[in-house]
């Protein structure tokens, strides 16, 4: 327990007051974004009312004096301090229960909405940890340097400050100069909120139970043997969250719906599993999703509520798994996957799924191990294969599916600092039924890649435009050799991405260029990932001729929230520095079909009328790279 002198209390009560907004704001910004808004709200409020400390007792008459020592720390620094230690608490806890005070009956708080960049600021906040988050709290709401923020997050427990810091800085790079701007915006005060009602008739239906309830005690006390004939006689009805926990309302698909629909996604898939029967198994599981205990492991992909079920779910699955026994939900926009280790804490991991697709739809994650996963397939997928992204050539190898839809065992990818010797994906090929119903070619194989995720992401690839500058055609599915030879070469940027619920990354070679000194021909590809919430980021990739055909390419440009490479952002410059075998170092930059010419400026200087530049110049040389489109608009080239 954090005590001090009465006077101490007295200063740090007058700085909650004085700065109290100011406060609030930071542990809004620090608290996980899964929560909610609402919850943020109340929770942020409640944490800085903690963050008074206690006095310490008298000390007897005729004790000793204090010790002299360092300086103390003035009201407000004790106060943040408390606060931001109790906010940081919250990571990786996203069930941890709700502080005693405020409360707030019939209402949901929200701050008020921002723009388009605000909005674009919060979902790369929920992104990243709380220690970064924290990070930019303490250099744009509090003004501090890096040294003074440094020791601040050592002082409230935050894990790795300087990791946290070199973090911060990108993503401070990557969302622009106006962070400081957009943090100190309404889209992040919870102290001016907006108002909405809760659901009206659930309120209704909750005050009509706490009625009944009252009457039946009042009448309970006044005739105690009429109360028993009330206590024994079953209940009118249930609540609708009292419905959402009753395993017997979950919701079961027909086993052939996925043949006959038009919706080819979760909702199409039958309930599996030996366990799909077992209504205390089923139970337990509903109970734990809607109030985690406090020693469950909670996952939830980037941008992914954590809220418990407000309507009965659908049951997907219930079974045993490698002596884990296993429950996964959909209830529309989340799958939540239960697992139950036996004599182990339950976990729940949470992954948004909403607006799936016969691809983005075929498989999930329903067991993972050390280095192995195991996928549980759609009704749709008549086969599935699996091959190495860094053996093009190699052909695929066939894997067993039990009846209920289960893989074997599939090895995952390499984990973060154990190298890049493999990247293993599995080819589906979906049932004839769907593929002639969606109007999809004869071979319909795709590629989904394991990223730590819930759910695999899906692999694509656009080809070059043809040498008469016809335009490729649109996303092909990552399988046929020219792909495959792409992945082969960016496979291993995949593991950036881990765990950011990533929905499909697209490989679109957008140039070609022939390399100054007869070196040979390169291929520029942006990398585009997009997310199930929305955004999208692109790597900008420069393959120049390999030795291996597994040679990665070098990373020429990145951004964060863009719509680049997409068909909202079809336009594309790179620009990298190149050093042919002479040692001569070379300025080169390529853009997309629509661009007819690149200029560079600064210490470089050159024109080109072509989407294509070469132009001598040193390592270092300072050189600003714009294209033009043939209608004369520019388009600024990304950066390292």
């Amino acid at each position: 327990m954090d005590e001090r002198t009465r006077a101490d209390v007295e200063r740090a009560e007058a700085a909650i007051v004085e700065h109290y907004p100011r406060l609030v704001r930071l542990a809004y910004l620090v608290l996980p974004p899964s929560m909610g808004r609402h919850r943020r709200v109340l929770t942020a409020h409640a944490l800085v009312q903690r963050a008074l400390p206690r006095a310490r007792r008298h000390r007897p008459d005729g004790g000793l004096p204090a010790q002299r020592g360092p300086a103390a720390e003035t009201g407000y620094d004790l106060v943040r301090l408390r606060a931001l230690r109790l906010a940081l608490a919250y990571e990786g806890r996203p069930g941890r229960g709700l502080p005693v005070m405020p409360q707030v009956w019939g209402l949901r708080l929200f701050p008020r909405a921002g723009g388009a960049e605000e909005l674009a600021l919060d979902q790369a906040l929920s992104a990243v940890p709380a220690s970064v988050r924290a990070t930019l709290g303490l250099w744009h709401l509090e003004g501090l340097d890096e040294e003074a923020a440094r020791t601040v997050l050592e002082q409230a427990g935050a894990p790795a400050p300087d990791a946290a810091q070199r973090a911060a800085e990108q993503l401070d790079r990557e969302t622009g100069a106006g962070a400081g701007a957009m943090l100190n915006s309404g889209e992040f005060d919870p102290c001016t909120v907006q108002t909405r009602p809760t659901d009206l008739l659930r309120r209704r239906q909750r005050l009509r139970a706490v009625a009944a309830l009252v009457a039946v005690v009042a009448f309970g006390a006044a005739a105690a043997g009429v109360w028993q004939g009330v206590r024994d006689r079953p209940p009118r009805g249930e609540t609708t969250a009292e419905q959402a926990l009753d395993p017997a309302r979950l919701v079961r698909t027909p086993n052939d719906q996925w043949a006959d629909t038009s919706r080819v996604d979760f909702t199409a898939w039958p309930v599996r599993g030996r366990q799909a029967g077992d209504q205390e198994l089923l139970g337990r599981a509903l109970r734990v999703w809607a109030a985690p205990p406090a020693d469950a492991r909670i996952t939830a992909t980037a941008g992914t509520s954590t809220r418990p079920p407000d309507h009965p779910p659908q049951l997907l699955y219930a079974g045993l798994i490698d002596a884990v026994m296993v429950v996964v939900f959909h209830d529309g926009e989340r799958l939540v996957r239960y697992a139950e280790p036996e004599d182990a804490t339950p976990t729940l991991h949470f992954a948004r799924v909403d607006d799936a697709d016969l691809t983005t739809g075929a498989a999930l994650v329903i067991g993972r191990g050390n280095g192995w996963m195991r996928y549980l397939l759609a009704p749709w997928i008549s086969e599935v294969t699996t091959r190495d992204l860094l053996a093009p050539a190699a052909p695929p190898h066939g894997l067993h599916v039990a009846p209920d839809g289960v893989t074997d065992r599939i090895l995952a990818p390499p984990m973060p600092g154990s190298g890049c010797g493999r990247w293993p994906v599995a080819r589906f090929r979906p049932s004839s039924r769907v593929v002639a119903n969606a109007g999809h070619a004869d071979d319909a194989t795709f590629l989904l890649a394991d990223l730590n995720d819930l759910v695999p992401v899906h692999l694509r690839y656009v080809p070059p435009p043809s040498s008469g500058g016809t335009p490729a055609a649109g996303p092909h599915e990552a399988t046929g050799a020219p792909a495959l030879r792409s992945w082969a070469r960016t496979a291993c940027s995949l593991g950036s991405l881990r765990g950011a619920g990533v929905r499909s990354v697209t490989d679109w070679a957008f140039a070609e260029q022939r390399l100054p000194e007869g070196a040979g021909r390169a291929t520029w590809v942006c990398s585009r990932a997009d997310t199930w919430r929305g955004p999208g980021s692109v790597r900008i990739q420069f393959l120049p001729p390999a030795v291996r055909p597994t040679d990665p390419g070098r990373i020429a440009g990145r951004a964060a929230n863009t719509a680049a490479c997409s068909p909202y952002g079809p336009h594309v410059v790179g620009q990298v520095r190149w050093r042919a075998a002479s040692g001569r170092w070379y300025l080169l930059a390529a853009g997309s079909r629509e661009v007819g010419g690149v200029d560079a400026t600064g210490g470089v200087r050159a024109t080109g009328n072509e989407n294509t530049l070469a132009a001598p110049a040193g390592p270092a040389a300072p050189a600003t790279v714009t294209g033009r489109l043939r209608n004369g608009a520019p388009v600024p080239a990304f950066g390292p």
